[in-house]
């Protein structure tokens, strides 16, 4: 158990009745994030296999306040020996052999957010990394103002900056700011498809025609076909790397 800015770090091994009470994932992400092809395939893995990799954040008062998803892996240490995005790391990712633990998700409960919370969960997961002798913890970051730029390539705007240096997007600062370096952009990262139906319910969109849309909380277009009745969406993540 660690402690963290006055909260307890326990993990899925520890403490499963606490991770049960995690259950505000849907209050986080857009639903549409909800329906990946591979991540909803290997998602239950992350408990049954790598319950040490899971944790949530709890008060005083047991509390669950925020959660955190990492994965062992293996990886080379170069931007080209990088797993295909999120949609890889979590296929791929294995306890035998790994040297590095790859993020996957830091949630914030909504009424927690904006405390500054989502930086102690990064913190906690580089610090997790230690723990069990890694050298890094790699994260495909997905952007959080990104949806507001859709039709911007993840290249050009993971590339953007302020005056003072940092990254333009605040999720990335946040990396930036606890030791973060970008690797690369991932522009193909997390693969969702679905019907059109399904797109139209996920978005509260209309989609009349085939042809590319922008959507509501998308960071990238859908590519629609209405005539094979299928809804394509890749949605692009940045590597960083935190040295642990």
């Amino acid at each position: 158990m660690l402690d963290a800015h006055g909260l307890t770090a326990c993990s899925a091994a520890e403490r499963p009745d606490l991770t049960e009470r995690a259950d505000f994932a849907a209050d986080v992400w857009p639903e549409y994030n909800l329906h990946g092809d591979v991540m909803n395939t290997h998602w239950p893995r992350l408990t049954s296999e790598f319950a040490e990799f899971q944790f949530v954040l709890a008060d005083a008062d047991e509390d669950v306040v925020a959660q955190g998803h990492t994965i062992p892996c293996r990886w080379d240490g170069t931007a080209e020996g990088l797993p295909d995005g999120i949609d890889g790391v979590i296929s791929t990712g294995a306890a035998a052999g790994a040297n590095t633990a790859s993020a996957l998700a830091a949630l914030v409960r909504p009424d927690r957010q904006g405390k500054g919370l989502a930086r102690v969960v990064l913190e906690a997961m580089v610090e997790l990394c230690r723990r069990h002798g890694f050298g890094n913890l790699i994260a495909p970051v997905r952007p959080s103002h990104k949806e507001h730029y859709p039709l911007v390539p993840i290249e050009r705007y993971a590339a953007w900056t302020r005056a003072d240096g940092l990254p333009f997007d605040p999720w990335m600062r946040v990396h930036a700011r606890l030791g973060g370096r970008i690797l690369r952009p991932e522009p193909e990262s997390l693969r969702i498809t679905g019907t059109v139906a399904e797109w139209e319910s996920w978005t509260g969109l209309a989609l009349p025609e085939s042809g590319a849309y922008v959507f509501p909380h998308g960071l990238a277009p859908l590519a629609v076909d209405r005539e094979d009745d299928v809804v394509r969406y890749w949605e692009p993540n940045v590597w960083t790397v935190h040295p642990a």
